[in-house]
């Protein structure tokens, strides 16, 4: 039988892989025990969990910790990510990705941090050549992944084309959201897809998690990896919403 001195050893054991002894570890304060709880609860029974890689669980962690703007916990997540081999533009393409669902100050102020982490670890972004589509580009590419992505459901809803209300803008999201950000170069779609589950979790948006959760499913993540980069999302936006978000994808599974 498992002890609790047992589990929290083996949650600080993974806490120091992926944030060292030295400094200061994320999610680790003194005060009270809090750092051994954390130990217990986030490391050794979120943390390492089957079902999800590290890098694809620290991929979804800094999605929701821009999507939560919360800068310090970010800012310790980041220079783990990067110990941990995620690519300087994968964090980019995350951090950029988040603001569909958070709005782009929240990139802006995440990629704010981001840049300081790489210029200390002297990390400079190679420059990318300018992306200068034409939005008939933008329209067609953004159909396309549309398609990839969500299949029969991509006109479902706010989706709609003869939507009154949401039909006036829809066509936006479908050039930038889809045939520009989710096809920019330097993350992958299973990636992506399940960045956006974890924020969808977080932020507690019902009707995009369900939706999201099964077009994961077509580029590539698995069942397991889906109710992983929810149960990832916990620690960072709320237990009540992951469980909440965990029925919702449950349903879904069903439905689908």
């Amino acid at each position: 039988m498992t002890t609790r001195d047992t589990t929290r050893r083996i949650g600080e054991t993974l806490r120091d892989d992926l944030f060292g002894t030295a400094g200061s570890p994320a999610l680790a304060n003194p005060a009270l025990g809090f750092d051994d709880l954390m130990a217990e609860l986030v490391y050794a029974n979120v943390w390492a969990r089957p079902g999800l890689s590290r890098p694809d669980r620290m991929a979804c962690t800094l999605a929701v910790l821009c999507a939560m703007q919360n800068l310090p916990q970010l800012r310790r997540h980041l220079a783990a990510a990067l110990d941990l081999g995620l690519a300087p533009r994968a964090i980019v393409e995350i951090l950029v990705q988040t603001g569909i669902y958070r709005g782009f100050a929240a990139s802006e102020t995440a990629l704010e941090v981001a840049l300081e982490v790489f210029a200390a670890r002297g990390i400079a972004l190679e420059a990318q050549p300018p992306r200068n589509d034409p939005l008939e580009t933008l329209s067609e590419r953004g159909r396309e992944l549309q398609a990839a992505l969500h299949g029969d459901r991509r006109n479902d809803g706010h989706a709609s084309p003869d939507n009154p209300v949401t039909g006036a803008v829809y066509p936006l999201v479908v050039q930038y959201a889809y045939g520009e950000i989710w096809d920019r170069p330097g993350l992958d779609r299973r990636i992506r897809a399940l960045c956006a589950v974890a924020c969808f979790a977080a932020l507690n948006h019902d009707i995009l998690l369900g939706k999201f959760a099964l077009s994961a499913l077509n580029v590539g993540a698995t069942r397991t990896e889906v109710i992983e980069a929810i149960v990832q999302s916990g620690p960072y936006g709320g237990f009540a919403f992951m469980l909440k978000a965990l029925a919702i994808v449950s349903e879904a599974f069903r439905a689908g």
